[in-house]
């Protein structure tokens, strides 16, 4: 059974930065994707990166030029750094992983998720 263990999170103001990492052990698989979704209150799931074993990266367009991710491959740590957050931002953070590629981004297609983590952009 693959786990994910996420953490950091946390209250930030606008403009500010946080990071939220996901340790898993999807090395078990040869082929992987790895996703980092979030959800707000009232909303639906959404994508925001998705990165594969070959290092091919797809970023939501609300965050491209604000959110980085780095990724430790011997450890399996994917580190989601977030910068110029603003409230929109807010939300449960949730790191989830499939084995193969991320041909298909929609979060029922992943089968591995992390309990979620709580990021709070406000003044």
């Amino acid at each position: 059974q693959v786990q994910l263990i996420e953490s950091g999170g946390g209250s930030v103001q606008p403009g500010g930065s946080l990071t939220v990492s996901c340790k898993t052990d999807m090395h078990i698989y040869s082929r992987w994707c790895i996703a980092w979704f979030r959800q707000a209150p009232g909303k639906e799931r959404e994508g925001v990166v998705h990165i594969d074993s070959v290092g091919k990266q797809t970023w939501a367009d609300s965050v491209k030029g604000r959110f980085t991710a780095t990724q430790d491959v011997a450890d399996m740590i994917l580190d989601l750094q977030m910068n110029s957050l603003n409230p929109e931002d807010t939300g449960m953070y949730y790191c989830a992983a499939k084995d193969g590629y991320c041909y298909d981004p929609d979060w029922a297609s992943f089968d591995y998720w992390g309990q979620g983590i709580q990021v709070t952009v406000s003044a």
